[in-house]
């Protein structure tokens, strides 16, 4: 039985000024996913910056990977490889999976770091790799959208950013306004002008993928 497997790497938090600080609002970002998610199996850290999960749905790996980035940017980055495939349990304690999901992230990642290297997916930070299951095409797709949908996070602004988290939280333009101290028409143009009422669509359209 496939499953959807999800690699994560921080960027750069080698060079961080306060790793410790870091690693914790890392640590913070993926409890609440686990929280919203209930992934098969829980995000968790791994050895240096890297951290792992299964997730029962492509929906939940996608919109779990977006969620995760939210947490960390505009200060820090994350890179995710998201693999469909078998996931054998090696040991329970502690413990320990590979199998064909795992090497599908892995490839996953691998393209989202080679990508950042040209100039047309520079801003590419999360990429799918099927290795049973789906059809090319499918695969062909769901890359596609995350390649339009990175660009268009990596460019937000830090305000716009606190903007999109909340109406991806389920919070009102009018709520999201009076939390930021700003205007309800600052915030819909902000909506407008950085394509957020897109993201926040294509996100919800991400969700119902199987």
């Amino acid at each position: 039985m496939s499953s959807i497997t999800v690699l994560g790497d921080l960027i750069g938090s080698r060079v961080s000024v306060d790793r410790r600080a870091l690693h914790a609002r890392f640590e913070r970002a993926l409890e609440e996913v686990n929280a919203d998610f209930s992934p098969l199996t829980p995000m968790r850290m791994q050895v240096g910056d890297e951290y792992q999960a299964v997730f029962a749905t492509l929906g939940d790996a996608l919109s779990a990977s977006l969620l995760v980035r939210l947490a960390l940017l505009p200060d820090h980055d994350i890179r995710h490889g998201i693999g469909r495939g078998a996931v054998e349990v090696l040991t329970e304690d502690p413990r320990i999976e590979d199998g064909p999901g795992w090497w599908a992230a892995r490839q996953a990642i691998e393209r989202a770091a080679g990508a950042e290297g040209r100039p047309s997916a520079r801003s590419l930070r999360t990429a799918y790799v099927a290795h049973d299951s789906v059809s090319a095409t499918d695969e062909a797709a769901v890359n596609a959208a995350l390649l339009l949908r990175d660009e268009r996070v990596t460019g937000l602004s830090e305000r716009s950013l606190s903007v999109l988290r909340g109406l991806l939280s389920g919070q009102s333009q009018r709520d999201l306004a009076e939390a930021l101290g700003i205007s309800p028409s600052a915030v819909s143009q902000r909506v407008r002008a950085d394509g957020l009422g897109a993201l926040v669509a294509a996100h919800e359209l991400m969700r119902g993928l199987a």
